[in-house]
């Protein structure tokens, strides 16, 4: 199994390596990235557009489209892919991290987190090239 180091007065009982890392109030924060990078995307396209700027400029959509796409995924998921990367975790307070201490549920995180970066940078690119092929 995963031993977990630090044990806190938290339930670490929901940390699940691969799985879940991230409790309410860091899924809130994802999320709300994932808003605020979703208003970025949307604000670069309607000025690109309203300048006329050519259509291939819109492919710059792919880095404010990732990043909601990330936030997104991380809340969707309950699973920090920084976390991950880290081989920490928090279901605690914001700001407050758990070290995981098993090498095999620190593997289990990093592939996870590997997943929600270029998963995100599949959408991301999807969405870039939908919007460079927009007609307007």
């Amino acid at each position: 199994m995963f031993k977990i180091a630090d044990m806190g007065p938290l339930d670490v009982g929901d940390y699940s390596p691969g799985v879940c890392n991230i409790g309410p109030a860091e899924i809130g924060r994802r999320r709300m990235a994932g808003h605020l990078a979703l208003a970025v995307s949307a604000a670069v396209l309607a000025g690109l557009v309203l300048i006329g700027a050519p259509h291939w400029t819109r492919l710059i959509l792919v880095l404010p489209a990732a990043a909601s796409a990330s936030g997104y995924l991380q809340a969707w998921f309950h699973f920090c892919a920084g976390f991950g990367s880290r081989g920490v975790f928090n279901f605690g307070p914001l700001g407050t991290v758990h070290e995981v201490a098993d090498p095999q549920a620190k593997a289990r995180d990093r592939a996870r987190s590997i997943q929600i970066g270029l998963g995100s940078l599949a959408i991301g690119a999807a969405v870039a090239v939908v919007a460079a092929l927009l007609p307007i």
